[in-house]
């Protein structure tokens, strides 16, 4: 249930990020196809697996971890300064995609909080296109992931009880989108992220390890 959840919060989220990420010419979309390629049949894919409880916390606990470590990493490099970027190989973008859609659809993340330090990482691109980028592949493949989760029996009907955490949901990322565009330079935005889904990955982590 709780992927179904989950993914369900990345679309409203996102929905909205997407909408003034792209008004603001921040629209890249070269850069977005290869991705996407690759994510939205594995996405679908990793949502239709039925995954034990266990297996599930240790997957979301290992993903969450490299995310936030990931982030942190390389906040330095959220800026807007004019670099080379490399043009990657389309095999190799769909490789990603596609990895990145399978955890996203086993687990409900949405995969974008990985995507966008690989891209920085690899300097594929602003980093506002390479944010765009990575709030459309989590929309696409949230879509993907909960189709997935919907061929599981009487999973929809169990996430309908936890609707008011969407409304919860879409408040918060108004919020927090508001403060990307209008005050918060990235770097805090990315930092703040960071450590905060390696708190919530730690929490995780503690509870396997009692059980």
């Amino acid at each position: 249930i709780f992927p179904v959840i989950a993914l369900s919060c990345n679309i409203i989220v996102v929905s909205g990020n997407c909408f003034n990420y792209i008004r603001a010419g921040n629209f890249n979309l070269r850069l977005l196809i290869p991705y996407l390629i690759g994510s939205v049949p594995s996405a679908y894919i990793g949502g239709s697996l039925s995954v034990e409880k266990q297996l599930f916390e240790i997957l979301l606990f290992l993903s969450l971890s490299v995310a936030g470590f990931l982030l942190l990493l390389n906040i330095k490099s959220y800026n807007d300064k004019e670099e080379e970027y490399r043009k990657i190989p389309i095999p190799v973008s769909i490789l990603i995609g596609g990895i990145l859609g399978f955890i996203s659809g086993i687990v409900g993340i949405g995969g974008g909080i990985f995507l966008s330090p690989i891209l920085i990482l690899i300097k594929a691109g602003k980093s506002r296109h390479i944010a765009t980028t990575a709030s459309l592949f989590i929309l696409i493949n949230s879509i993907s992931g909960i189709i997935g989760q919907l061929t599981k029996n009487a999973v929809l009907l169990e996430a309908l009880s936890y609707w008011y955490l969407l409304v919860v949901v879409l408040i918060g990322g108004q919020v927090g989108n508001f403060l990307n565009l209008k005050i918060f330079p990235a770097r805090i935005l990315v930092l703040l992220t960071g450590i905060l889904v390696i708190f919530v990955a730690a929490r995780i982590g503690f509870r396997i390890y009692l059980n």
